[in-house]
């Protein structure tokens, strides 16, 4: 118990100390690129200009703009104010918008798992069949194909062949599963690749053979003896597969029309929304940091040689 406080407490030093070091490169960088939040072809007179910049407190040096929004996280929790969503702060629209993609993301990663864990125990079982040979095609396959380009296939084929999912829209089962689909299959050919090469590394380990020539049942030997260690490479692939759903959520939101944060996060770096820019990624830097911290702790339980540090 003390090691898992330890290892929290630690995560928690190392998280506030990258978010800061996220928090200062978003924005220079935001600060470094041409144009502004007010820029537009239509031409701002300067004193309404000026106006706009005092109210979101942009008319102070970088310095103080950095030091007084920083204070605000800090203090208050408090993002800001976004400069596109007139009257609509950023705590807001991420509280609208986060339950939407962890939604999505979550729909995802389990169809990832169940369908990359599926693929990967059969094709490893029927080593050199037809059924392992065209499993591990379709899994190189769906780690080529972008999920942009299978979304647009997957739309013309189920929503305007087919027309068995809607085309776009939020609040329905049928609505979110064929972006959930379409944002999971790279995810599960990679799970399914893991799986395999896994799983043929338990089947060849003594206990495993011992077990076989002492006549268990073979869906035994598979579910107790080798299936636990033949999961160690996906659980540690969790981590990078909730970072590749929630980057690939970006576009897909967009495609599907999803009220998300990640077809604000787009919106904001297209308008140059600093303040929604920023809260959107400290909020995918904190997830990202939980989630691999999750990772790291559940790989330790399930293998007790590996060493929480």
């Amino acid at each position: 118990m003390s090691d898992v406080l330890s290892f929290i407490g630690k995560r928690l030093l190392w998280m506030v100390a990258t978010l800061w070091l996220v928090y200062t490169i978003s924005f220079v960088l935001m600060r470094l690129a041409p144009g502004g939040p007010f820029s537009s072809e239509r031409k701002v007179p300067p004193a309404i200009e000026r106006q706009m910049e005092a109210r979101y407190n942009l008319d102070g040096s970088y310095v103080e703009q950095y030091f007084d929004y920083l204070g605000g996280i800090v203090t208050r929790g408090d993002l800001g104010w976004s400069l596109r969503l007139e009257d609509y702060s950023v705590n807001e629209v991420i509280a609208q918008g986060l339950p939407v993609s962890a939604s999505l993301a979550v729909f995802a990663l389990i169809f990832a798992i169940v369908l990359g864990v599926t693929a990967g125990v059969i094709s490893a079982v029927y080593r050199g069949t037809i059924a392992d040979t065209s499993m591990m095609i379709a899994a190189v396959v769906g780690i080529a194909v972008p999920n942009f380009v299978l979304a647009s296939v997957a739309i013309l084929l189920f929503v305007f062949g087919l027309n068995i999912f809607p085309a776009a829209g939020w609040g329905t089962l049928k609505q979110v599963l064929l972006p959930a689909i379409c944002l999971g299959a790279p995810v599960a050919a990679y799970i399914a690749r893991l799986a395999r090469t896994g799983m043929l590394e338990s089947l060849s380990r003594e206990h495993v053979r011992t077990a076989i020539a002492k006549g268990l049942p073979k869906s035994a030997v598979i579910f107790k003896h080798v299936l636990p260690g033949a999961m160690l490479p996906v659980v540690s692939y969790l981590g990078p597969a909730t970072a590749r759903v929630l980057t690939g959520s970006l576009v897909l939101e967009q495609i599907f029309a999803l009220p998300g944060i990640g077809s604000h996060f787009i919106n904001a770096a297209l308008q140059r929304d600093y303040t929604l820019a920023m809260g959107m990624v400290l909020t995918y830097t904190v997830i990202l940091f939980v989630m691999n911290s999750i990772v790291d702790l559940s790989y330790a339980i399930i293998d007790p040689r590996v060493k929480l540090q």
